[in-house]
């Protein structure tokens, strides 16, 4: 049984070898999860068991199913990828969740979303707050691509625009900014083998400490944040007193940090000045 054997190829490069290998089985034949459990001894043309064969080196040498598959489900939303996106963790959902609750459902707020990728999280606030006008930027022009098709797809409207953080908003004020931006440190010795290898450099690293885009983004934040605003941004789990400190000098106020999952500081918050 295919499944069977690329449990085997996979044990000890995946901590999941079945579904994983369910999943790329799937993907390779063009079938569902459901038809795949009703018939699992299912005849697999020559072709498609060649592909899944191809899929499951690629996985085997621990490229994320995301990256493979092209897509991934975050906040509930099928979002596609490419070779310009990161893939959306779960963790950034607490950034999500953070502006939510800044946004009230019956107001048109003005939002950014710097850094957009694959627009994941400007497309989250959007299916939450249809009234929300969203602006989200990105310097990859691929990346952006992508997000436009995320949004055409999901049916919502959101004003992307090609640029380095707020370089293409000038004299736009917002009532929320948010940002997941890059905050990996250049030489992090967990990156130099597993996923990350198959993500974009560009979306990860950010200069020897892993704040350089945090200090790009904390330049301009006052001039765009409207009075009593929210800035929410999604940084590594030890690097909230650095960020604290950033955003304080800045003359924002109300700073606090927001947990994720795992119970460690990955978002924090602060207001505009009234």
């Amino acid at each position: 049984m295919l499944v069977q054997e690329g449990i085997t190829q996979l044990i000890g490069c995946s901590d999941s070898p079945r579904l994983d290998a369910e999943v790329l089985l799937q993907a390779a034949c063009g079938i569902n999860r459901t038809t795949l459990a009703r018939n699992p001894c299912q005849l697999v043309d020559p072709q498609s068991a060649s592909a899944f064969f191809v899929l499951l080196k690629r996985r085997s040498e621990k490229e994320p199913i995301a990256c493979i598959l092209g897509h991934k489900e975050f906040w509930s939303l099928d979002i596609e990828l490419n070779e310009a996106t990161l893939v959306p963790r779960s963790e950034t959902e607490i950034l999500v969740q953070a502006a939510l609750d800044a946004i009230p459902p019956d107001t048109a707020v003005d939002v950014a979303d710097l850094g957009t990728g694959s627009g994941a999280i400007a497309l989250a606030l959007a299916i939450e707050r249809p009234l929300a006008r969203i602006t989200a930027t990105d310097i990859s022009r691929a990346a952006l691509a992508k997000a436009r098709e995320n949004a055409s797809r999901l049916g919502v409207d959101i004003l992307f625009v090609e640029g380095d953080w707020f370089t293409p908003l000038a004299g736009s004020r917002f009532d929320v900014i948010v940002s997941n931006p890059p905050y990996v440190r250049q030489n992090d010795p967990v990156l130099e083998t597993g996923p990350a290898l198959f993500e974009p450099a560009l979306a990860l690293f950010a200069g020897e400490d892993g704040l350089d885009c945090i200090r790009a983004l904390c330049v301009d934040l006052k001039s765009h944040i409207k009075p009593g605003g929210l800035v929410a941004l999604e940084h590594g789990h030890d690097q909230q007193d650095a960020v604290y400190a950033l955003l304080s000098a800045t003359g924002l106020e109300s700073i606090v940090h927001v947990n994720d999952y795992a119970g460690l500081p990955r978002v924090t918050s602060a207001r505009g000045s009234l």
